[in-house]
């Protein structure tokens, strides 16, 4: 069930519930579209080679009931991967109950390809960043990648790992503080909304 939904600058934003084998769980989902077809956006998310050009570099047995982990970051296991239209996965980070998330590809009305990320979580707190320990939330945490694959898909970053080029620079900070002020408002309309629903 969606709570609410915001739009801005072609990102449409929902915060809502589902249950998922950890309980019931909060949910972030992220919309766009990108120009580049489904084929082209699913072999840059799922094809070792090219996902350490936009997000982090993953290790493990990349495959349907294989396991995953980002260095310094989450671990978890591929529950599905449906070429070319969806991608399931646990995402287990620190001591929080495994959190879930699902990658949706379709095609775009007018063409290119509709992207949906969705997680899932039971921690209360994983929707919204904290400016005062610079900890992103799962929206923000997803968004700004997910910018980086709308410029790797066109040609506009190095041809190399994020990791020999990506800084965390004050325009991204900037960015990052943005998208989870927009965030924060999405959980609070939700929260808002919940009250009334009661």
């Amino acid at each position: 069930m969606t709570e609410t939904a915001s739009s801005s600058a072609g990102t449409h934003r929902e915060v809502g519930r589902r249950t998922i084998d950890a309980g019931e769980a909060h949910t972030a989902l992220i919309r766009r579209t990108y120009s580049a077809s489904v084929e082209e956006v699913w072999s840059a998310c799922t094809d070792p080679k090219r996902i350490n050009r936009w997000f982090m570099e993953p290790a493990g047995d990349l495959r349907a009931g294989g396991n995953f982990a980002l260095e310094g970051n989450a671990s978890g296991s591929i529950l599905k991967c449906e070429a070319p239209h969806l991608l399931a996965l646990t995402w287990e980070y620190g001591d929080d109950p495994a959190a879930y998330v699902e990658l949706r590809l379709s095609e775009a009305e007018g063409g290119g390809t509709l992207l949906e990320l969705e997680h899932a979580s039971v921690s209360e707190s994983f929707l919204v960043s904290d400016p005062e320990t610079g900890d992103w939330g799962v929206g923000v945490g997803w968004e700004m990648p997910l910018d980086f694959l709308e410029s790797y898909l066109k040609g506009e970053t190095p041809d190399a790992p994020t990791s020999e080029w990506f800084e965390f620079t004050p325009e991204v900070e900037k960015r990052a503080a943005e998208r989870g002020a927009l965030w924060a408002k999405a959980v609070e309309v939700a929260y808002a909304r919940s009250l009334k629903g009661a």
